[in-house]
């Protein structure tokens, strides 16, 4: 996994309305915290992303930018964001399936998954915060604001 003081991996992927989202185009600008999730539509996931939508300001601002990103394609992102009304980027690491997960450290390759790893890079690039939980084990998301508000 990606620790804290190393550079982040630069990535390009597409969100839920098929734009691309480019990391490094927030350097010198935003940090941004990426929250890597398993799947759409599950119980564990949909509580993480729900509290961020709650609470977007915290997570989203003129100081930082949220962005999700799972395996899963950019259609089941789009009917996962419209079901649940989220208003942030939700990336599809689909194909080649996991890249950017595993350049983070936090692919699963018996499942095809990401697990739940949560990165906060700085306006530089640098990673300052760094997490990763196993597929059933949700995160604490106050952990996050901490290291936000941290920067």
């Amino acid at each position: 996994m990606i620790e804290v003081g190393q550079p982040a991996p630069d990535f390009t992927l597409r969100d839920q309305n098929r734009e691309e989202f480019t990391l490094s185009a927030f350097r010198g600008t935003k940090a941004v915290l990426i929250v890597f999730y398993p799947f759409a539509f599950t119980g564990v996931c949909t509580s993480e992303l729900n509290r961020i939508r709650d609470q977007l300001p915290i997570f989203q601002n003129d100081d930082v930018q949220v962005i999700t990103v799972s395996c899963d394609s950019v259609y089941s992102q789009k009917v996962f964001s419209l079901r649940e009304e989220l208003q942030f980027p939700l990336l599809a690491d689909y194909w080649p399936h996991g890249e950017v997960a595993r350049s983070y450290g936090v692919f699963n390759d018996e499942g095809g998954y990401a697990n739940r790893g949560t990165f906060l890079v700085d306006r530089e690039g640098v990673v300052r915060f760094a997490e990763m939980n196993a597929i059933g084990d949700g995160r604490d998301a106050d952990t996050w604001i901490a290291a936000i508000k941290s920067l």
